[in-house]
């Protein structure tokens, strides 16, 4: 995966729902600029579920590290990628570790719902820009 854009969210420029949803763990408390930095590498090593599963999650937890809370990320990816494997891709928040912000997210980007009341600034500028270039 080459470098992400500074200009784009995290959310357009992963390539699957499940990177999406390794996105939104790995975005949840920390900057925007840090997971950009660590997810080409991650999901370079690991870009589909079945490959994160099997991954040693030594390895996940040394490349997550500077995102912080690398030891419950880690976790929480391993396990939303086993549940993945059988969700039915209605509801993310029915995945581990999927809270309200990757709920909103994935109505957004994967859904098209872009009339949600969304409590994330970044969701509610994107959704704002959307409904201008509308």
């Amino acid at each position: 995966m080459k470098p992400m854009r500074e200009d784009l969210m995290v959310q357009q420029q992963v390539k699957s729902k499940w990177q999406h949803m390794v996105a939104v763990i790995c975005l949840n408390q920390t900057y925007r600029k840090q997971v950009k930095e660590v997810l080409p590498e991650l999901f370079s090593k690991w870009p589909t579920p079945e490959k994160m599963i099997r991954a040693n999650i030594r390895s996940i937890q040394r490349i997550i590290k500077p995102l912080g809370m690398w030891r419950v990320r880690s976790r929480r990816i391993k396990r939303m990628s086993e549940e993945y494997l059988t969700w039915d891709h209605k509801d993310a928040a029915d995945l581990h570790g999927i809270g309200r912000y990757g709920s909103d997210s994935y109505k957004i980007f994967y859904l098209g719902q872009t009339n949600i009341g969304v409590t994330d600034k970044e969701l509610k500028k994107y959704l704002e820009g959307f409904r201008k270039a509308a």
